[in-house]
């Protein structure tokens, strides 16, 4: 579960917790800072998000079952 924090953080390391991924995530505290966007992170292992450029890259292991 994502603790509160705010979107300061421009690097985001993202767990299977964490998918399917989106931006914001939950539990931010500008949740609302822009419409929420989802990002195909398995693909590459990380992404950045266009409305507010933070990037999040997966944790070593994480998204296995989800990749093709």
């Amino acid at each position: 579960m994502m603790e509160n924090r705010l979107h300061t953080q421009r690097v985001i390391e993202i767990g299977d917790e964490d998918l399917p991924l989106h931006c914001p995530l939950p539990g931010e505290s500008l949740w609302n800072a822009h419409p929420r966007v989802f990002l195909p992170i398995e693909d590459k292992g990380e992404i950045l998000c266009p409305y507010c450029g933070t990037l999040y890259r997966l944790k070593p292991g994480a998204g296995q079952a989800r990749r093709h």
